[in-house]
């Protein structure tokens, strides 16, 4: 029989709510997240417009020495390991192997502002002025490596960039490290800080990128027909894994079940989903068959509903595909339209909003939709949060490259 995974512990950074309190009310709520960036000027840019993570004090979670030697993007996986942690009881882990204990926090960019910056000085000042932790600072597994450090967790420690699908990669293969008997417990999710000058730059010239400049907080309009590109968002998703075994002995609250986990690749192109949505069906389908529930089965999906013309279409259709007659009984909606694009942290804060849903039994809403697109016909939870009495939730991620990444969380039962 398989290991069965909980979910013991939750972490959320996010545009609309720092902490999973905030982050659910805000959720609930339907609040927009986005407005003009504040982080540099962007006058010369097409697209001004971001979901910053607003109040964030780094010291309050970092400790002081290494503020400085690290990345925003660390500081994010480290706040929301800290609240995840804290959360499942494993500050003090003694009595605890260390050993069992790892940590899995991807990220899709990694340290994009450390690039940009320490570029300026080698350009400003010449390259003895760069700092000797450069390195260490930008490459994309240090947030894993910190969070690690900070609590003594000698287990399986690593990180996994795929992209916008990164956050799923990274809470299905933590599972499948427990489950295999390399761990008892996963600190696992995303961490994203990609809002920088080069990083916008970048993007608005791929026209994906929404360009309501004089409307933020209605830009992010998944599955809306006037949708014309997503809002990048940043922060980090962690939640901790335990077997359930691990947990009982514990005493450790149980917010869920990590019941299914399923992958796929496009094989098609560098950042556009194939046509046909071959790929997310197949990770829709291999994940169900992980979990070993049928497509009826499922009352909700957290949809990686981008806000972009192609992505909302293709997912629609490969929905339609996976679930046939159940889609239009499945509740579907997409948290982006309020935290915007988390880009590698997006499937950490998707899997924490599922947990979050079974604890508050309500759907958060996709808001901004106004103007139903004939291509995108489900039922999206327009505007309003709506009672949830379901007990399975899926979460799509799906990132450039065609990486493809689906999770499914369970309502513990027992």
């Amino acid at each position: 029989m398989s290991v069965r995974v909980v979910v013991t512990g939750m972490g959320a950074v996010a545009p609309i709510g720092i902490g999973v309190d905030q982050f659910w009310s805000g959720l609930s709520e339907g609040v927009s997240g986005a407005g003009t960036i504040t982080y540099f000027n962007s006058e010369a840019y097409a697209t001004r417009i971001a979901c910053e993570v607003k109040g964030f004090k780094p010291e309050e979670w970092v400790p002081e020495k290494e503020i400085s030697r690290s990345d925003p993007f660390v500081w994010f996986g480290m706040a929301a390991a800290e609240m995840a942690v804290r959360d499942s009881g494993l500050l003090d882990i003694q009595g605890l192997d260390p050993t069992r204990i790892g940590v899995l926090i991807g990220t899709g960019i990694g340290g994009l502002q450390t690039i940009e910056s320490s570029k300026e000085v080698l350009l400003e000042k010449g390259p003895r002025r760069i700092s000797p932790f450069l390195i260490p600072m930008l490459i994309g597994n240090m947030a894993s490596g910190m969070v690690s450090i900070r609590y003594g967790f000698k287990g399986p420690n690593m990180s996994i960039a795929t992209a916008c699908a990164t956050g799923n990669h990274a809470i299905g293969e933590a599972q499948r490290i427990i489950q295999r008997g390399e761990a008892d417990i996963m600190v696992c999710g995303g961490a994203e800080a990609a809002i920088t000058p080069l990083g916008l730059a970048g993007f608005v010239q791929m026209k994906a990128m929404s360009r309501r400049n004089d409307s933020p907080e209605t830009a992010s309009r998944p599955f809306d027909k006037d949708r014309d590109g997503f809002v990048a968002g940043e922060g980090a998703g962690v939640v901790v894994l335990e077997s359930l075994e691990h947990a009982r002995k514990r005493g450790a609250p149980i917010y869920g079940e990590m019941a299914g986990y399923g992958q796929s690749a496009d094989a098609f192109h560098m950042t556009a989903p194939a046509s046909d949505g071959e790929g997310a069906q197949a990770a829709m389908r291999n994940a169900l068959k992980d979990a070993g529930i049928n497509p009826n089965q499922v009352d909700y999906i957290n949809a990686h509903g981008t806000s972009t013309q192609l992505n909302d279409t293709i997912e629609t259709a490969a929905i339609k595909s996976v679930f046939q007659d159940h889609a239009r009984r499945l509740q579907i909606s997409s948290t982006k339209s309020m935290t915007g694009h988390l880009l590698g942290a997006a499937g950490g804060i998707e899997f924490v909003a599922c947990c979050l849903m079974f604890a508050h039994n309500a759907i958060p809403p996709t808001i901004n939709y106004e103007t139903p697109d004939p291509d995108c016909d489900l039922d999206y939870v327009p505007n309003q949060a709506r009672e949830f009495t379901g007990d399975v939730c899926m979460s799509n991620g799906f990132g450039f490259g065609g990486h493809n990444a689906v999770l499914i969380a369970r309502r513990f039962r027992g």
